[in-house]
Parts: structure tokens; C-alpha cells; sequence
């Protein structure tokens, strides 16, 4: 059975402490409150994926969580520090983040993307030094995104332009990566290429946060799932016990199972005619 929402809570099966611990945390937009009541944690090396119904709140979590909202109520701490305590750029030293709809400006390469990218380590007065350069260099390799270096932005397909923005928090040289949405505008293959590029920085001891909607892409790639319904976390933990027929019944109101074959596919089976009408939860509609 998967953990429910206070014994996710209690610890985690990764060691150490966490990069980053959300507790209790609320977040209010326009004097609505978005978030109510969300918790999570992240670790070096792991990836956690936030999942949920449209609306539920996921990206203002990260964005919270992110340093980019300030939280109504609870905490958001990286290495034990309140990010509210966290000047801006000690925290794009700690945490990069990877919008979910990059600007993409006119006459700017991907070279010169990912060298803004670095700015947390260059002083204000100061031009690139070697070691901002090889980071930019090894930035852009590490994304898959070498090959794209001199190309302008506004000339890149979706998953190009995505790679690149990845490069771009991967020059920060945060040990935690963010990023809200991936893979929303991506064909099937530059899907893929995502998940095989964010899977291995996890492997390679960045902790990644992601918001995703694919729940297929997240239990296949996540150590973690965390799920949000209406504002609050209502189930955290591995995603094979997560992502049951139950919860999948109650949080998204759809007859529908999470299946991974011998090689590691994983599919969402869905009875897309049927209804539930006495399941619990949310209304249809």
C-alpha cells in the first residue's frame, strides 16, 4: 500500500538530509489560496516527481519552493535555511530552475544562453573566466544540447529548445535542478530524450524536481511520486504504490492502471468510456 499523506512525513528511504523539506506550506495568488497544505522532501540523487489534476497546484509548489512565490504560511528549506532567508544569488547557487515556457529573445545563441545561465558564479564587473567557460562547455554536453551551440534560439524545435534551457540550469552548478513541466510540448521522442537525460542526472547525484502530467513518464523515471489534489499532498512515496487504481479512481476520476513490462515500458491503461460515478473525490467534468 502506498504511504498516505502523514506517513509520508515521517522519514524517507534515502539517507541524510534532505536539499530541500516543504512543510505545511501554503501559498495564496490574488488573495486565493492556491496551496493549502503540501509537503515533500528532496535528496541528492533522487528524482521526485509532483503529479495531479489540473489546477491542483503543482507548479506553484515548485515555484514556492523555488524562491520564485513567497509561501502564505509554512516553510520551504534549503540545507535547513527558510528560502525567504536566501538572498538570490546564494539561491541560484543552491536550486536552478527550468520554466515550463522559456523566454526565447531574438538573436541570442544557445552558447549565450547557457553562459547567462552561469552569471550566479561571475561577479558583476567580471567577464567569463576558463572555468565558467568549461562549465558552459560541459553544461551543454551534459544536455545533449553541444551540437546546438551556435544556434540561435529562436531557431530550435521544442525538445532542442527545451535541452537548451536545461543546459542553462545546469550551468548554475546547483546541486538541485527544478523544472516545471519538461516535457508538456514534446513529441514522443524528445520526450524520451528528456527522460533519459533527467533520470541520469538524478543517477549522477543532482536531486530533480519535477512537475509533470504524464503519469506513464513519471513512474517510470521517478523514485519518488508526490501527489496533490486540491492544494494539499494527499499521497507521497514510490510510484508503484503511489500510482494504484485506487488513487488514480479517486484523485483523477478515471478507470485506469499503470503497467511496466519485463523491459521497463510502462503504459496507463485507460477505460476512457467509463464512468465513475460512485467513486469518490472530485465531480465529474
Amino acid at each position: 500500500m502506498a504511504r498516505d499523506h502523514d506517513a509520508a512525513r515521517t522519514g524517507s528511504s534515502v539517507d541524510g538530509a534532505p536539499l530541500l523539506r516543504v512543510r505545511n506550506l501554503a501559498v495564496r495568488l490574488g488573495g486565493t489560496e492556491i496551496v493549502r497544505h503540501a509537503d515533500l522532501d528532496l535528496h541528492r540523487g533522487q528524482l521526485v516527481a509532483v503529479v495531479g489534476p489540473n489546477g491542483a497546484g503543482k507548479s506553484t509548489i515548485v515555484r514556492a519552493a523555488s524562491g520564485l512565490l513567497r509561501p502564505a504560511a509554512g516553510t520551504a528549506e534549503w540545507d535547513g535555511t527558510d528560502v525567504r532567508r536566501v538572498g538570490a544569488r546564494r539561491l541560484a547557487r543552491i536550486r536552478a530552475f527550468v520554466p515550463q515556457r522559456p523566454q526565447v529573445p531574438a538573436g541570442i545563441t544557445a552558447h549565450e544562453a547557457v553562459t547567462i545561465g552561469r552569471s550566479a558564479h561571475v561577479g558583476a564587473l567580471r567577464r567569463p573566466g576558463a572555468a565558467d567557460r568549461a562549465a558552459v562547455d560541459r553544461a551543454l554536453e551534459r544536455a545533449a544540447a553541444g551540437d546546438l551551440a551556435e544556434r540561435q534560439l529562436v531557431t530550435l524545435s521544442g525538445g532542442e529548445l527545451q535541452r537548451v534551457q536545461l543546459a542553462v540550469g545546469l550551468a548554475q552548478g546547483a546541486p538541485a535542478l527544478i523544472a516545471d513541466e519538461p516535457t508538456s510540448a514534446l513529441d514522443l521522442g524528445a520526450t524520451a530524450t528528456m527522460a533519459r537525460l533527467l533520470r541520469s542526472l538524478a543517477d549522477d547525484g543532482l536531486g530533480i524536481l519535477l512537475v509533470v502530467h504524464d503519469l506513464a513518464l513519471a513512474c517510470a523515471i521517478a523514485d519518488t511520486v508526490v501527489v496533490v489534489e486540491d492544494g494539499r499532498t494527499v499521497a507521497a512515496g514510490p510510484p508503484v504504490e503511489v500510482l494504484s487504481t485506487e488513487r488514480l479512481a479517486t484523485t483523477w476520476r478515471v478507470d485506469a492502471a499503470l503497467r511496466t513490462d519485463d523491459a521497463g515500458r510502462t503504459a496507463l491503461h485507460v477505460g476512457w468510456l467509463g464512468a465513475l460515478d460512485d467513486a469518490p473525490g472530485r465531480p465529474l467534468g
